[in-house]
């Protein structure tokens, strides 16, 4: 699908564009052009691939014009652009609405102009009942996307993808537990109860693809994900950094912090189509002449259940251990460690 193709990575400096990169590189896909705003992290990846089918280009998805620009002669995009930090996003509300959702509409009307054939755009779990100003910026990315969505397709296929925590991505929780084992720190965990679904970067790339070649005009698509308590996390890492027993410290819940994350709504998963590991929610094609939807009500719903950390399939130490040992950089940390580490 992507032979000889241009690809467009908005933000992809990141972790998710570092995933893509390794994957990408080495098929025939003609050029990736990383889209971001910072010239130091763009030098780092050229560096560290050295690849004539890397371009790098510096420009914010707030400003329409350097995104029009990057967009000429591009036929796929992924959009990983996105304020993603609760904290900032809370004391800086407005910002998470220039860059989550004026950004993506800016992204998606470049799309339009420039022809592209599909736009994969990346959201969260906190965009489902979202409680801080991040998870509501990526909800209002969503119905941007899939209002977008109605007027462009044949032109363009544009569709999203919605995930959880994804392990050792930046500002995650793993990699701060394993600098707190390793500096000899107590592990600093807000509720022992609380519960995250847990997805590795080549997980939220699968996703992509997935959608890339499933997804139709305004589609969502999440993928079935194993989930696991704070608790669990904090001592299968002291397990595998060979530090069981390590201290815990309880901190309490942190402000705009849920107790267990919810990826489909009741409503959206009374709709969604039920794939082979991933759930495929189509888009609300309702128009302004929905009068029946308030006259007449839908059982389905009420028989419904939100899709949450809380009910989906739940992983003990040993199973939480085995998808750390996964992680590359918690082999790497293993292999430095091997009189203490536990296999």
């Amino acid at each position: 699908m992507f032979d000889d193709k241009v690809l467009l990575i908005t933000g992809g400096t990141g972790s998710f564009g570092n995933a893509v990169l390794r994957r990408f590189l080495g098929t025939g896909v003609k050029e990736i052009r990383i889209f971001s705003r910072d010239e130091k992290k763009q030098d780092d990846q050229r560096k560290a691939y050295a690849s004539d089918k890397l371009k790098f280009h510096i420009g914010d998805v707030r400003d329409p014009r350097a995104v029009l620009n990057v967009m000429r002669g591009v036929d796929y995009v992924f959009h990983a652009a996105a304020l993603k930090q609760v904290p900032s996003c809370e004391f800086h509300p407005l910002e998470a609405v220039q860059t989550n959702v004026l950004g993506t509409e800016n992204v998606l009307e470049a799309a339009i102009q420039c022809g592209v054939q599909k736009v994969i755009c990346l959201s969260t779990d906190k965009a489902v009942y979202p409680i801080n100003a991040m998870g509501i910026s990526k909800a209002m990315m969503e119905k941007v996307l899939v209002a977008k969505s109605r007027n462009a397709a044949p032109v363009c296929t544009m569709v999203g993808t919605r995930y959880g925590n994804v392990m050792a991505s930046r500002g995650s929780v793993i990699p701060l537990f394993a600098a707190q084992v390793l500096a000899g720190k107590p592990l600093t965990i807000t509720d022992p109860a609380m519960t995250r679904f847990m997805m590795s970067l080549d997980d939220a790339v699968d996703l992509v693809l997935f959608a890339f070649s499933h997804g139709g005009k305004g589609d969502i698509f999440v993928q079935k994900s194993p989930a696991a308590t704070l608790d669990v996390i904090a001592r299968a890492l002291a397990d595998v950094l060979g530090r069981s027993g390590h201290p815990i410290d309880v901190i309490g819940t942190r402000h705009g912090e849920k107790l267990h994350e919810t990826l489909l709504s009741r409503e959206e998963r009374a709709h969604a189509e039920e794939l082979d590991g991933y759930f495929r929610i189509a888009p609300d094609q309702r128009d302004l002449n929905y009068g029946k939807y308030f006259e007449q009500g839908e059982t389905r719903i009420t028989q419904s259940e939100d899709y949450t950390s809380y009910n989906t399939e739940r992983l003990d130490v040993d199973g939480m251990k085995t998808l750390l040992l996964r992680l590359d950089f918690i082999r790497d940390l293993v292999a430095q460690r091997p009189a203490q580490a536990i296999a």
